[in-house]
């Protein structure tokens, strides 16, 4: 939106908010950051990584299936839309993700 848009509304941007110091570090965010964010998270829920908020580990199987889950639903409604780099890394993150899950399960 444009500055004599906000103007006109009194509202910002909610798609291009203002620049702060805290989002200027932020990596750009296309489909493999948000994908990369959900492995992440992942791999927080299945013990693999530490919990970058407390830098402890803790399983949560039940919410590492959702995710993977959430992953795999990308998947097939992205299916056809991809680029083959884009497809590769979804498919390895979800092979991944599942055999640990599966090793985790017990």
């Amino acid at each position: 939106m444009t500055d004599e848009k906000q103007e006109n509304t009194g509202k910002a941007d909610p798609v291009d908010p203002p620049k702060s110091a805290d989002t200027a570090s932020l990596p750009a965010l296309n489909f493999a950051t948000f994908i990369f964010s959900l492995n992440s998270s992942a791999l927080v829920q299945l013990e693999m990584i530490e919990d970058p908020m407390t830098g402890e580990k803790s399983k949560n199987l039940p919410l590492a299936k959702q995710t993977i889950d959430i992953l795999s639903m990308l998947e097939e409604k992205t299916r056809g839309n991809l680029d083959v780099d884009e497809a590769g890394m979804l498919k390895n993150i979800l092979y991944d993700l599942r055999i640990q899950y599966v090793k985790e399960k017990g």
